[in-house]
């Protein structure tokens, strides 16, 4: 929106009015987020940018599991620095340029940060942005939020540097949050890399269904129905080889009471911790730990940008894979940044299936 600044009946200045959303109040190392946590505002945007800098219109915006820790005073990450109460929000974005002083970028171009403001309209520094190129992912621009973006590299790089994946080996892979972002795009990778049986864990029978029919998981277990230690005995007869955990928690202590010798642990998250406060990674109950010990199984902490140098080739493999057929995407896509709150607290409590995107603009 533009307004303008009227001073003796003279229009003064034209200012422009953009919307933004700020931390509103933190729910407290042990609560649950909620939409009401967060807070929309009108503020004026700077009507000039200086040299490096680039205005953007925003497109899309990625709403993720790590952000819960940024809701804290203290995130318990030397990576991650907390949001600030009635300062805006960041996260992953993606916009397009409408005005730029930085040589690298020009007017329509696409463009990324992992640390793009929850606001209609952005005015960033031209080095915290990349270039985007959209026939990577046939137009389909929120997919570089996903899984030809940061979650897309999470899930390829922990599976290929912790994962010890090989290929006619007969290994079985087990998927805690199967139908979230990461776990969604891990199992088909764990498939294409070579594992001979793929199961999920997730938390209705829809997910499950589409786990199995769309996703190409082998089996795929609610842990909101039976006993899971039961159903992983049944359906991971060989017992399990790598377990790419998002959840922590009874569901990983299940998990890892059925892991082989010298199997692996690819430690991507632990959202069923995020709520409470514990470090990261939060410790093994003893039992489990003497388990994990006894059959050498490795459980290293994992973060995607300690690869930077990897990102490149391996964002051409996903997208190679997306446009071939080899990697389905799943989205549950939200418009408006009104609604980013409520995405936030859906994503946080089980409420959608895949990557959680909210669309800002078209």
């Amino acid at each position: 929106m533009v307004v303008t600044d009227v001073q003796c009946g003279i229009p003064a200045k034209v200012v422009m009015i953009i919307q933004r959303v700020v931390l509103n109040s933190r729910p407290g190392k042990n609560g649950v987020p909620v939409a009401e946590n967060f807070r929309m505002e009108a503020v004026p945007l700077p009507d000039k940018i200086t040299d490096g800098q680039v205005r953007a219109r925003t497109l899309y915006l990625s709403v993720d599991p790590y952000m819960r820790c940024r809701m804290n005073e203290d995130t318990g990450s030397d990576y991650l620095l907390p949001w600030q109460l009635s300062e805006v929000a960041d996260g992953g974005g993606i916009g397009i340029v409408e005005e730029s002083k930085h040589a690298n970028f020009a007017k329509g171009d696409i463009v990324t940060s992992f640390n793009w403001p929850w606001q209609t309209k952005v005015i960033l520094d031209g080095r915290l942005l990349q270039k985007l190129d959209p026939q990577l992912v046939d137009g389909h621009l929120s997919y570089f939020l996903g899984a030809a973006g940061i979650t897309g590299l999470t899930s390829f790089l922990g599976i290929k540097e912790k994962g010890h994946v090989t290929l006619g080996a007969n290994q079985t892979m087990v998927v805690s949050g199967a139908a979230g972002a990461c776990g969604s795009v891990a199992g088909q990778i764990g498939r294409l890399e070579g594992c001979s049986r793929v199961v999920g864990i997730c938390g209705t029978d829809e997910k499950c269904s589409i786990l199995v029919s769309e996703m190409g998981f082998d089996a795929a277990i609610n842990y909101k129905k039976g006993n899971v230690a039961e159903q992983l005995h049944k359906l991971c007869p060989a017992g399990v080889d790598v377990y790419f955990d998002n959840v922590g928690g009874d569901i990983s202590d299940a998990v890892i009471n059925q892991m082989n010798q010298n199997s692996h642990i690819i430690l991507c998250g632990q959202i069923s911790q995020y709520n409470k406060d514990v470090p990261y990674p939060p410790p093994l109950p003893p039992a489990v730990e003497e388990i994990r010990k006894a059959r050498n199984i490795t459980r290293e902490r994992f973060l995607v940008l300690n690869y930077m140098d990897k990102h490149e080739a391996s964002i051409l493999q996903l997208c190679q894979w997306i446009k071939e057929g080899k990697l389905k995407v799943k989205e549950t896509v939200v418009k408006g940044l009104e609604n980013i709150g409520g995405a936030f607290q859906s994503m946080m409590t089980g409420g959608n299936t895949g990557k959680q995107i909210v669309l800002i603009s078209e």
